[in-house]
């Protein structure tokens, strides 16, 4: 697997180097400008797995698919949340804030690592894996969860979760009924494992499920806040960058 670093940032740059190496993972190169990326990948072949800030020193990193056709898989890696719809546009696997955390970069190479073995689906064009993602006739989504109570497992149908929510590194179910429990995964491979007719990531902390919402209020910048049936515990806001389709997921 090849794999490429694009980072201004150098001490930023070989700390996200360290990290991928106890992933087992070789970096083979890095990069630190658009300019120096344009000439590189204009020289080069092009790699399975680039790491991208978006922000560089000379620019923001889009402009270097402006220059050049790069099929690539992308991972952002970013201190800001504002280019994230923008980045989905793009063959991205996932968009990790600074300062990186051990574990999301573990879920994010596991969701690269996953799609390896159908090579066309990384290269495939965003309106393509859109319908990927939503056609419910070629996934088999999740219809239960099995959560341990004390010694005791239990079973939770799918249509008595009301949201799930990410809390002290943890990722929690809360029910209809209003109780929470612990779930030994986590929202990114929650993600992909629901029907996304019935339940939609609305930023990084919730999924929420259509039939929970009691109220949608409007929020500072231009944000959403949602009144679920039962989950009061925290607030439960709509990202930016998600409202739009949020609002298309509702419709």
């Amino acid at each position: 697997m090849n794999v490429i670093i694009i980072e201004d940032e150098k001490p930023s740059a070989r700390r996200l180097q360290r990290m991928l190496k106890a992933l087992d993972i070789e970096v083979d190169t890095m990069l630190h400008s658009v300019e120096e990326s344009i000439t590189w990948f204009k020289n080069n072949e092009h790699p399975d797995l680039i790491f991208l800030d978006i922000q560089l020193s000379d620019g923001l990193s889009f402009e270097i698919f402006d220059a050049v056709n790069i099929t690539s898989a992308i991972i952002f890696t970013t201190a800001y949340d504002e280019y994230a719809l923008q980045a989905f546009k793009l063959n991205s696997i996932d968009y990790l804030l600074k300062p990186i955390d051990d574990e999301e970069l573990e879920n994010a190479v596991s969701k690269f690592k996953k799609r390896l073995p159908e090579k066309q689906s990384v290269t495939l064009d965003f309106n393509e894996i859109k319908k990927l993602l939503i056609n419910p006739i070629e996934r088999e989504y999740k219809k239960r969860f099995s959560v341990k109570v004390g010694q005791h497992l239990k079973l939770i149908n799918i249509e008595d979760v009301e949201c799930f929510f990410s809390e002290n590194k943890g990722t929690y179910l809360h029910t209809i009924q209003g109780r929470n429990y612990l779930l030994d995964t986590t929202l990114d491979n929650l993600e992909n494992e629901l029907t996304p007719e019935q339940f939609f990531r609305i930023n990084r902390k919730f999924i929420i499920n259509i039939q929970a919402i009691k109220d949608m209020v409007s929020y500072t910048n231009s944000r959403l806040q949602i009144k679920l049936n039962t989950y009061n515990e925290q607030d439960v806001i709509v990202a930016r960058e998600r409202v739009k389709d949020f609002k298309n997921w509702l419709e």
